[in-house]
């Protein structure tokens, strides 16, 4: 009997201690902030990274091959990139590169293999970064890497020109400048 008495007893004051639950409330979910959006590369930059042209290297002992090795600190980008010319018409006849970067430095590397390929010297000393970043739809903030392409083609024929003084010189600068020659 007395279990029954305290059973009732703490029912009872069980009953009268406890608030009232409140019904539970609803978050309110605040309006979505438009996010920032992700800069998207342009598809020809995500072609030339997914499947990059010409990735390699040639053999740099070999006289009609020059070699360009260029890097931007800022950013941490290099590139290397190797020419073969015809010594009898100063084209160039294979081109390779290995670019460690971002996807638009590789996208630049590869996309610079396939323009130059079939060129002069002469015609390819004139390749300008404004010409890649507006075929691949650079954005501002990679700039650099089309620079980086420009750079590497440059020292390449310069490279060639080292190993081969024979050869006409080429205009580095598009303006008439000539190469510096080593006078032994």
């Amino acid at each position: 009997m007395f279990s029954r008495t305290v059973r009732a007893v703490s029912s009872r004051a069980l009953a009268t201690s406890l608030r009232p639950i409140a019904a539970p409330v609803t978050r309110q979910i605040a309006p979505l902030v438009a996010q920032p959006q992700r800069r998207q590369y342009h598809e020809k930059v995500l072609d030339h990274y997914s499947r990059p042209r010409n990735v390699g290297t040639l053999d740099k002992s070999d006289q009609s091959v020059g070699e360009g090795l260029v890097g931007a600190p800022a950013c941490g980008d290099v590139m290397r990139l190797h020419i073969k010319v015809d010594p009898d018409t100063n084209v160039i006849s294979d081109v390779r590169f290995k670019t460690f970067g971002c996807g638009s430095a590789i996208a630049s590397s590869s996309y610079l293999t396939e323009l130059v390929r079939g060129m002069t010297l002469e015609q390819a000393s004139k390749v300008k970064n404004t010409e890649i970043a507006k075929e691949l739809c650079l954005p501002p903030v990679k700039l650099h890497c089309s620079m980086l392409a420009e750079d590497a083609i440059k020292s390449a024929i310069t490279n060639y020109y080292k190993k081969n003084p024979a050869a006409k010189a080429t205009s580095l600068a598009g303006r008439g400048a000539k190469l510096e020659t080593a006078t032994a």
